[in-house]
């Protein structure tokens, strides 16, 4: 048995860290007086239901309102969060968690471990319809997948409670990273009597009961909503921000100039502003690498016939100029990308992928070839799709040029059509689409939180791709202590029949005041936890 505590760190796992864990204010700081903090989302989040929310700025809001079995500190380390330690067999098939006896739910009910196995076996409720059920398929738990394909009952989950303060769970095989996964949204507890109580409605500011350090006070649709610090929360005298607002603003100009208005204390760079912002405001203009990718994937399941040649695939791979993308239009301090798995996820070693070696009059003589093997395009059959992505003045400016790349190299015509977030999702993940923007931030800091999105049954396999070998090489990496030489198998795989195409890795581009501390800037993940940040005195 061996046992990971806060003092305590084993090899193959991930130490908790140690300290307070909300927000660490230095001795001597001067707090502003109004602690009050504003951002801005680009529109209205998926959900506020931890089981249901599939979007990163959503889930930061349920990060607010719940909390999980761990946290993550502000390098990306696990830290404490209703779970103080955990065991693990010495067979790695059993973790035994410990969770704290303080903490409590937003109307004093305690936290116990019966709030996560309800989630849990929620979570894979085919009645529910978890649009992230595959999560706790891939977190490898006791008859997740059986239950998810409707083979066994949620009862059968492997997940129970032995008592109010201890989580078991039991896996299907042994996997190295499992600690990390249950920092994710999906797997948080959800209060049983309230859901019980209002249906659908459960997570309305009137409604909703969380265990998180803030509290839904309020929630305009597409307009904004607002939390405040939870008194019921454990370590609530340790948290500084009194109250956090979140405003939709889908005009990046427009927030920026209500983030110079001081209207905002953060805002997102607007495409191929950075440099001169940093440049006005280096203190506030802030780039840093982070943990998500940006692709094309196209619909290899009801799309165009001409994506079923993967000489089309890769010829259009091929001609899209990455580093005008990310050099002259988004200017943000993103990375081309030639394959899946951005380079700064943790032991990922990417392979050598031959059209990164080459020049960009290379891959376009490389890709003219191509086209016109498959027949297509200039001298050849006329070639035209419709380009899906969610409304974005930076999505748009992508979308544009590289359909003008295609246009003008390959003689390929692109309509571009853009909707809102929730309706993008919808028709994406139904298929609805020819083309489609795709993007992905990790859930935790592993190569296979990319690479399983495109396993033939992954829930956000949006291509509809399947190949046996990546399927083999992704179920052999979850138990394997070696997993470089498998990815690297598979990246390449991606980059010969290229399903998506990988277009850069981000950066986090962001204006942040300079009175707002306690940001995550060394978390390549970007996951934040409003507990952990202050204002200061300006």
């Amino acid at each position: 048995m061996k046992k990971f505590t806060l003092a305590l760190a084993l090899s193959a796992t991930t130490a908790l860290t140690t300290g307070a864990f909300a927000a660490d204010v230095p001795a001597g700081t001067v707090l502003a007086d109004d602690q009050t903090y504003t951002y801005r989302l680009l529109d209205e989040s998926s959900s506020l239901d931890p089981q249901l929310v599939e979007d990163t700025d959503g889930s930061g809001i349920v990060r607010d309102l719940f909390e999980g079995l761990y946290n993550q500190d502000g390098n990306g380390k696990l830290a404490p969060g209703v779970a103080l330690s955990h065991t693990v067999s010495a067979d790695n098939m059993t973790y035994t968690f410990t969770l704290r006896k303080d903490a409590k739910w937003s109307d004093g009910n305690p936290v116990t471990a019966h709030d996560f196995v309800y989630g849990w076996k929620r979570a894979v409720t085919p009645e529910l319809a978890s649009p992230y059920a595959w999560y706790m398929e891939l977190m490898s738990i006791k008859n997740g997948a059986e239950i998810i394909a409707g083979d066994a009952q949620p009862e059968d989950l492997g997940v129970s409670a032995s008592d109010d303060h201890t989580l078991v769970v039991e896996l299907s095989q042994p996997l190295p990273y499992f600690a990390d996964m249950v920092a994710h949204s999906t797997t948080f507890p959800v209060p049983k009597w309230a859901i019980e109580a209002h249906g659908e409605k459960w997570t309305l500011p009137e409604n909703i009961v969380g265990n998180g350090a803030y509290k839904l006070t309020e929630h305009v649709l597409k307009e904004r909503s607002t939390r405040v610090r939870n008194d019921m929360y454990w370590n609530n005298e340790n948290t500084v921000l009194d109250t956090v607002v979140a405003l939709v603003i889908g005009d990046e100009n427009q927030a920026l100039t209500r983030y110079r208005a001081n209207e905002l204390d953060k805002t997102d760079t607007p495409a191929g502003q950075y440099p001169t912002l940093k440049a006005e405001l280096p203190d506030e203009a802030i780039a840093v690498p982070r943990l998500c990718n940006y692709y094309f994937s196209f619909n290899l399941d009801s799309g165009p016939e001409a994506f079923q040649d993967v000489r089309v695939r890769q010829a259009l791979a091929l001609a899209v100029d990455r580093n005008v993308i990310v050099d002259q239009v988004l200017q943000g301090g993103q990375f081309p990308a030639y394959n899946f798995t951005p380079a700064a996820t943790a032991g990922f070693t990417a392979p050598e992928i031959a059209y990164a070696g080459m020049s960009q009059s290379e891959r376009d003589a490389k890709a003219m070839e191509l086209m016109a093997e498959a027949g297509y395009g200039k001298g050849g059959e006329p070639l035209s799709f419709t380009y899906l992505y969610n409304t974005s003045e930076s999505h748009q400016q992508v979308a544009i040029v590289a359909t003008q790349m295609w246009k003008q190299k390959l003689g390929v015509d692109v309509s571009l059509e853009n909707q809102e977030w929730k309706v993008f999702l919808e028709n994406r993940g139904a298929q609805n689409f020819e083309m489609a923007r795709g993007a992905w931030c990790g859930d935790y800091n592993e190569a296979s939180t990319f690479l399983d999105l495109l396993q033939s049954d992954s829930g956000y396999n949006d291509a509809k791709y399947n190949n046996a070998r990546v399927d083999e090489l992704l179920a052999t990496a979850k138990s394997s202590s070696d997993t470089s030489p498998l990815y690297t198998e598979v990246e390449q795989i991606l980059a010969d029949e290229m399903p998506v195409i990988p277009i850069y890795h981000y950066s986090a581009n962001m204006m942040l005041k300079a009175d707002v501390k306690g940001w995550p800037v060394n978390n390549v993940q970007q996951k934040y936890y409003s507990k952990d940040m202050y204002k200061v005195a300006k």
